[in-house]
C-alpha cells in the first residue's frame, strides 16, 4: 500500500513539475524558444494525393523524389562535362535551400498538405489564376516601372511567400522563429527578413488606417493556447508568392492563429483565413513547429540591393526590343 502511495506522489509531482516547467516566470505558457516550419508538405494538397492523410509508404517516396531531384539541381552535368557557351548557369547552390526533408506528421499521421479545410486540400480562390483573372491586383507588384511594383520580398522589405504571415508558411530556406514573451506581449522573430511580430495580449486593434507590414495582431489566452487575431493588413502584402504557392491577403481580411504547445519540442500552429474579397470561403490549416537547435542568425538580404537598377533597366530594354 506504502509504495502505490508513493508512486502517486510521484507522478502527480513530476506532472506538476512539467506543467509548471512549461509556464513564463510570469505564469502565461509558455512557447518561448526557437523553432522551425520546414517541411515538405505543401499548403495546398498536390495532385497525386487523394486525401489529406499520407501512408508512410507515400512520404518516403516524397523524401526519395525530393533528395534525388535536390541532387540533380547540384549536379547538372555528367562527370568532366562543361556547360555549353550562353546556357543558364542556374541560380542558388542547394547549400542555401532549406526546404525540409521529409513531410510533417499531426498526431503520429503524415500529411499531404497544410490546409485542412476545404476538404480537397485547396484553396477557394475567387479567381483560378491571379494574373488572368485578377490583373490589376497581380500586376500591382509583379510590374517593373519603378521600385515599389516589385514584390516585398524582392525588395527585401519582408519574407516572401507569407514566412513572416500572418498565417506563416513554409517557404524554401530560412524557415524559423524565435518566440519571446513578457508580460502582455508575445514577440515572434521571423528569420525572413528579420521581422519581428509584436502581438499585444487581450490589448485593442489599433485604428484601421494604421497598417502595419505584418498586419495588426492581438491576443488572448485560451487555456495552454494562445489565439491572436490578426487585421489591418498592409497594402503592399496582398501578393504574396513563393515557390509553392501563392495567396492573397487583402487589406479587410481577419487571420486567426492558434499556438498550442503539445511537447517540449513541438508547438501546435493552427490558422484561419476569412477574406472574402478574394475567397469564397474560410481556409483553414495547420501545420507543426518543431524546436530547433542553436539561435537565429541575421538574415542579410541584402545590402541596398543593386539589383534593383538592372531589374528597371532590363524592364526598359525587353519594352524597347518589343515596341
Amino acid at each position: 500500500m506504502s509504495k502505490i502511495l508513493l508512486f502517486s506522489l510521484v507522478s502527480n509531482f513530476t506532472c506538476l513539475s512539467a506543467e509548471e516547467d512549461m509556464k513564463t516566470w510570469f505564469g502565461d505558457p509558455d512557447l518561448q524558444g526557437v523553432w522551425t516550419n520546414a517541411s515538405l508538405t505543401t499548403l495546398e494538397r498536390p495532385d497525386e494525393y487523394e486525401s489529406l492523410l499520407v501512408t508512410e509508404e507515400e512520404a518516403n517516396r516524397a523524401a526519395t523524389f525530393s533528395a534525388e531531384f535536390t541532387d540533380a539541381i547540384d549536379n547538372p552535368y555528367e562527370e568532366g562535362e562543361t556547360p555549353k557557351a550562353g546556357e543558364n548557369v542556374g541560380g542558388y547552390n542547394t547549400a542555401w535551400m532549406d526546404p525540409g526533408t521529409k513531410l510533417f506528421k499531426i498526431n503520429g499521421e503524415y500529411r499531404s498538405s497544410i490546409l485542412i479545410y476545404p476538404e480537397n486540400g485547396k484553396l477557394p480562390r475567387k479567381w483560378v489564376r491571379w494574373g488572368i483573372e485578377a490583373p490589376s491586383i497581380y500586376r500591382m507588384f509583379t510590374q517593373a516601372n519603378h521600385p515599389e511594383e516589385r514584390s516585398l520580398g524582392e525588395r527585401c522589405i519582408v519574407g516572401f511567400g507569407s514566412t513572416g504571415g500572418p498565417p506563416m508558411l513554409n517557404v524554401l530556406y530560412n524557415n524559423h522563429y524565435q518566440i519571446v514573451q513578457s508580460p502582455g506581449y508575445v514577440m515572434i522573430l521571423v528569420e525572413m527578413n528579420h521581422d519581428a511580430r509584436i502581438i499585444r495580449i487581450k490589448g485593442s486593434h489599433l485604428p484601421d488606417h494604421i497598417k502595419p507590414w505584418l498586419g495588426d495582431s492581438v491576443g488572448h489566452w485560451e487555456g495552454n493556447t494562445l489565439v491572436v487575431k490578426t487585421k489591418n493588413h498592409h497594402l503592399q502584402q496582398r501578393f504574396r508568392a513563393a515557390i509553392r504557392h501563392q495567396i492573397l491577403i487583402t487589406e479587410t481580411a481577419e487571420v486567426t492563429e492558434r499556438f498550442t504547445r503539445t511537447s517540449e519540442d513541438e508547438i501546435l500552429y493552427e490558422f484561419s483565413v476569412d477574406d472574402d474579397v478574394a475567397y469564397r470561403d474560410v481556409w483553414k490549416g495547420e501545420m507543426p513547429l518543431r524546436k530547433a537547435e542553436g539561435k537565429i542568425y541575421e538574415y542579410a538580404c541584402h545590402e541596398g540591393n543593386y539589383s534593383m537598377a538592372n531589374i528597371l533597366a532590363g524592364a526598359r530594354e525587353e519594352e524597347r526590343r518589343n515596341q
